[in-house]
């Protein structure tokens, strides 16, 4: 069973840092494309960063210079690294995995940026 499951939300304050991770299980990790989405209550799910399965990244403009994508294939992980955090950062974030058209998504954590 192909799965992939989210860690490492929680409350943090403005300005701060936090690092989610998405671990995958059930699947070859490599051969995907990986993002993080995330989803505001009331808003639509945005993507926020992506990286390829040879580690080629891009980011949403409200996250360039902020927050890091990085994989590693080893483990079977994809990571955010969200520094400089706002309030407007708060949303539940989720991983997704894409190759060849067919998406797998995890259930998601969630982020709180406030004081």
């Amino acid at each position: 069973q192909v799965q992939f499951v989210e860690f490492g939300g929680g409350l943090v304050q403005p300005g701060g840092s936090l690092r989610v991770s998405c671990v995958a299980s059930g699947t070859i990790f490599s051969i995907y494309t990986m993002g993080w989405y995330r989803q505001a209550p009331g808003k639509q799910r945005e993507l926020v960063a992506s990286i390829t399965n040879n580690g080629n990244a891009n980011y949403a403009d409200f996250v360039k210079g902020r927050f890091t994508i990085s994989r590693d294939n080893v483990q079977k992980t994809v990571y955010l690294q969200m520094n400089s955090l706002k309030p407007e950062d708060t949303a539940v974030y989720y991983c997704n995995a894409l190759r060849d058209g067919t998406g797998f998504w995890g259930k998601g954590t969630l982020v709180t940026v406030s004081s």
